[in-house]
């Protein structure tokens, strides 16, 4: 893989952050984006060449298109020929939310092997949850996508009909959480605690709870109970997030973002 050249085009938040975890595995890589001068920065940040995108797309064996959705037609139609006209394997890897395998043939044209991936913004430090799949792509080249990848974080292989719905649970979750910590920190703030106290606080015990949910194998409804003693203070800040129908609130952001996400492919 080493060899290989490794392609982003588009180094908005997510093409960036996979960009830096290809760049712990190898140098070989090559960044563009639309205005330039993002990917020319990272580009002599990670110790790596900045160039065009016809120039990405005659060279690397592994190509990662991270421009949005609305824009990928016109990032084909720049490219589409200098695909056509190559003579040797390479593999494009779609992060377009909304766009099948199917649409992303469709656009280049032609029957490329493809990997689609979801990834998310945490990413960026290697804590990323990444669902991908392949299609047309063989188990070794599979295996040597994830290698260089790994210093994202965590991946998971996923069915296409379920990519799109789990891709908004991973990748909207960074947001809402975000809200959740601010909003903890201004309880905090409001009761008394300086500010950076109250944030370190709070992103310490969201990111200490993630990581309990994921290491249990208890349900996190009881690791939540186990936190609520009967009369204690975490029970009734239970009742008053309950009142407010947060649980229902958060399940109406996953269906709004999810019904989102299926209108951009369209």
């Amino acid at each position: 893989m080493a060899d290989t050249m490794i392609a982003f085009l588009g180094c908005g938040n997510m093409g960036g952050a996979l960009a830096r975890a290809a760049a712990q595995k190898t140098k070989n890589i090559i960044l563009t984006s639309g205005s330039g001068a993002t990917a020319a920065k990272l580009a002599v940040t990670l110790g790596v060449r900045y160039g065009t995108n016809t120039e990405a797309a005659a060279e690397a064996g592994m190509i990662f298109l991270g421009v949005k959705p609305q824009i990928m037609p016109t990032l084909f139609d720049e490219i589409r020929d200098v695909l056509a006209a190559r003579q040797d394997r390479f593999i494009l890897v779609s992060m377009a939310a909304g766009l099948t395998v199917a649409d992303i043939r469709r656009l280049a044209g032609a029957d490329y092997p493809i990997i689609r991936i979801m990834p998310n913004t945490p990413a960026a430090i290697g804590q990323g949850m990444i669902l991908y799949l392949g299609d047309g792509v063989t188990d070794a080249e599979t295996q040597d996508f994830l290698g260089l990848m790994e210093a994202a974080g965590r991946f998971d292989e996923i069915a296409e009909k379920c990519m799109d719905i789990a891709g908004t649970v991973a990748g909207c979750t960074p947001a809402w959480v975000c809200q959740f910590i601010e909003a903890l920190a201004d309880g905090g703030v409001a009761c008394g605690l300086p500010r950076a106290k109250a944030m370190q606080y709070a992103a310490q015990a969201v990111m200490g709870s993630a990581a309990l949910v994921l290491a249990s194998d208890e349900h996190p409804g009881a690791l939540k109970d186990a936190v609520c003693s009967p009369g204690g203070a975490t029970i009734q800040g239970v009742r008053a997030l309950e009142k407010g129908a947060f649980r229902s609130s958060v399940m109406e952001a996953v269906i709004a973002a999810y019904e989102k996400t299926l209108s951009l492919g369209k």
